[in-house]
């Protein structure tokens, strides 16, 4: 792992700091009816040396967790538009009052839908530009470095992850994307064209403080060169669990 923050200890992912007793960092990953990708967010998370907490739709808490991802799929089928029905899930009205409260939180595409829906994150994702579902490897920019969900990236770093959606145009009015730009809260970007038509070019946002983050692409896919492109994406998980950790 780099910097050497995060190791395994008899068996037990276990995210270790100097000086200190060896601390797990524990991060819930939401399971709603439809999720498809919270098997691969929680392994993920275990090779980042966390903890993976299962949170289910009906909870009607966190259960003590230090960090949530909210994962992709088609929550509650989106059958209204995605993620607005998933944002009324009791486990949402534990988490939108965490989230402003502090707790990190990353939403990974359906996920940064529900992010949007719930008023964690500004602006709205409609259908891909041609309207046709997007699958995908796909490079992205870091924009914004230092949160707790990108502190293991660079500024300016590019990377290659995973795009499969069929509803990533991320798009908000004129005064909202100045906001965003001047803000800072560009969380990343496309850099080889741009595969929806997502305003600015933008494949992730972050709330003013960044603990809050919505990523369209996904990173899950991309933390093993054996089963994606590579292990480019690992880095968001890593960057909180030792966030977590030096707290």
């Amino acid at each position: 792992m780099a910097g050497g923050a995060v190791c395994f200890d008899t068996g037990e992912p276990v995210a270790c700091v100097r000086g200190r007793t060896p601390v797990t960092a524990r991060i819930g990953v939401v399971t709603f009816p439809g999720s498809l990708d919270d098997r691969d967010a929680a392994r993920a998370v275990r090779r980042a040396g966390a903890r993976a907490i299962p949170l289910w739709h009906d909870d009607r808490g966190l259960h003590g967790v230090d960090a949530v991802i909210l994962p992709g799929g088609f929550s509650y089928g989106d059958y209204l538009r995605c993620g607005a029905i998933a944002r009324f899930a009791p486990v949402m009205a534990a988490l939108v009052p965490a989230a402003r409260a502090g707790l990190p939180v990353l939403g990974i595409c359906n996920g940064f839908q529900i992010l949007c829906e719930a008023h964690l994150l500004p602006g709205a994702l409609t259908h891909n530009t041609g309207l046709r579902f997007i699958d995908r490897e796909v490079r992205v920019r870091i924009e914004r470095d230092g949160t707790p969900w990108t502190g293991d990236y660079e500024r300016g770093q590019e990377i290659t992850v995973v795009l499969k959606s069929g509803q990533g145009h991320y798009l908000a009015d004129a005064a909202t994307l100045a906001d965003l730009e001047s803000g800072g809260q560009v969380l990343a970007r496309y850099t080889i064209g741009n595969p929806n038509g997502s305003a600015h070019d933008i494949a992730g946002v972050t709330n003013r403080a960044g603990n809050v983050a919505g990523l369209m692409p996904h990173p899950e896919h991309a933390i093993d060169p054996l089963t994606g492109p590579g292990s480019d994406g690992l880095a968001f998980f890593t960057s909180v669990a030792r966030a977590l950790v030096a707290r």
